[in-house]
């Protein structure tokens, strides 16, 4: 469950001028002291929390058909009114014959478009399903979602439909009389907006089809979830940690539970906990992360000072679905990337290739985040009091995210070995001193499973070299 759209404001210090500086520069500056008032105003995220209906409706497909067809029902009869009046204008001044002459060719031309609609969407439609099993059989499950809310799929289908239900309802105002004194109509208008909405179609099609071969293509895969990867760290640099205690030491307090639905806990109401807490005196100590399965009975906050709110408010602020979404989750872009890469390095498959493109990417996500400091995101209410205190992913837990299981499944792969050693070299480099003990232990541990997969000296020794592109 989840309250609407709001996204509440971090109000944590990092003691930056610019918001671009810290993230530029390669770290974040000392805040302030927790519950110390913040008199410079922060700049406020550009996420929104949420709502179950929103996310539902992005992921429905039914939704933009169903808004498309009402339009084409109004659309229709605003055109068979434009048309009606048209025709009164023209049995006015004697025109009537010059209109009438016109309607068997509208008729046959609507009628045209209104047959071959209902084929075009089953075209469609199949494209789609096609689509689905390909990306799930060759990437990974969770990269559906790019299919299932790509917006100019949904465009496609919907105006196929839009197009075929509009035809129908023209061909119902048909007048079958050749007599102006009897003829109320002439479909000129609805034939120009049927033909319009035919070429609007044909246009999107084209669009469709080439997104599709795109999406079927590992790179443009790969590039879109990094995309969207970046995404969700620019607005993790504007919710700033500041440096404070170690995280997941939380003070003892009241422990509430879950009372909704089981399922991954996709987002948090950042604005209405931190009403919340504010309300009650308190602050709240968010127990799950953010991609966490939750059950009934599941700890969601530890309360600490003030009087604890209903377990039931705290409920309404999670978003609890039955898969992970790209908001708020700092790790679900590599989640899937790490999927892509051993699924293709799997025996069915035996990509090695891909899953090189893969730790490219993965590279590149950890290379941004290496200066970036990680740690609770403390949310402060409108006085500056710290209300909310939630749990991120931090830099070692990343690390054996985005090498350990590619690791093990490359082990024996001499190209994606290679890739590997050259990505936690390259990390190495570019990497504080304090937090390079978990690339150096990725980078003992690689040696250790080259050595236990690769019984020759000179093939181990090869497979250990780091190589930006593997083999070549």
């Amino acid at each position: 469950m989840s309250s609407g759209p709001g996204g509440g404001q971090a109000d944590g210090r990092d003691g930056q001028e610019d918001g671009r500086s810290g993230w530029q520069q390669g770290g974040w500056q000392q805040g302030a002291q927790q519950g110390a008032p913040h008199p410079a105003k922060r700049r406020r995220p550009r996420y929104r929390a949420l709502s179950p209906l929103r996310e539902h409706l992005r992921e429905a497909f039914w939704f933009a058909p169903l808004l498309t067809c009402v339009g084409a029902v109004l659309l229709a009869g605003f055109t068979d009114l434009l048309d009606r009046e048209i025709f009164a204008e023209a049995s006015a001044a004697e025109a009537a014959d010059t209109l009438l002459s016109f309607s068997s060719a509208a008729k046959s031309v609507v009628s045209t478009v209104s047959s071959a609609m209902l084929t075009f969407i089953g075209v469609v439609f199949s494209i789609s399903l096609v689509s689905l099993q390909m990306g799930a059989s060759q990437f990974s499950p969770r990269v559906l979602r790019l299919y299932v809310r790509s917006r100019l799929i949904k465009a496609t289908f919907a105006t196929c439909l839009a197009t075929f239900v509009y035809t129908l309802l023209v061909q119902l105002g048909y007048d079958d009389t050749s007599d102006p004194t009897r003829a109320v109509s002439v479909p000129i208008v609805s034939t120009v907006v049927a033909l319009a909405m035919v070429m609007l179609s044909l246009a999107l099609f084209v669009l469709y089809v080439q997104a599709t071969m795109r999406l079927l293509r590992v790179p443009h895969v790969i590039d879109r979830v990094t995309r969207e990867s970046l995404h969700v760290l620019q607005d993790y640099r504007w919710l700033a940690p500041e440096l404070g205690p170690t995280p997941g030491a939380v003070p003892p307090g009241r422990v509430l539970l879950h009372e909704g639905r089981g399922g991954v806990l996709r987002d948090v109401n950042i604005r209405w906990l931190i009403r919340v807490a504010r309300r009650h005196g308190t602050v709240l100590y968010q127990v799950p992360r953010i991609g966490d399965f939750i059950a009934p009975g599941t700890p969601t906050v530890v309360v600490v000072g003030g009087t604890p709110p209903r377990p039931r408010r705290i409920t309404t602020a999670l978003n609890v679905g039955v898969d992970r979404t790209m908001h708020q989750d700092l790790s679900f872009g590599f989640r899937q990337l790490v999927d892509i890469a051993i699924r293709a390095l799997s025996p069915a498959i035996n990509d090695p290739t891909t899953a090189v493109q893969a730790v490219d990417r993965i590279h590149q996500l950890l290379a941004v985040l290496a200066p970036v400091h990680l740690g609770e995101l403390r949310h402060r209410d409108k006085d500056g009091a710290v209300r909310l205190v939630q749990p991120v992913p931090g830099w070692e837990a990343t690390v054996d995210l985005a090498f350990t299981e590619i690791r093990i499944c490359g082990a024996g792969q001499p190209q994606v070995t290679r890739r590997l050693a050259a990505a936690l070299d390259d990390l190495l480099r570019i990497t504080p001193e304090q937090r390079r003990a978990p690339l150096l232990l990725q980078r003992t541990l690689l040696e250790r499973a080259v050595a236990a997969s690769v019984p020759d000296e000179d093939d181990r020794a090869f497979a250990l070299a780091p190589d930006r592109q593997g083999i070549g």
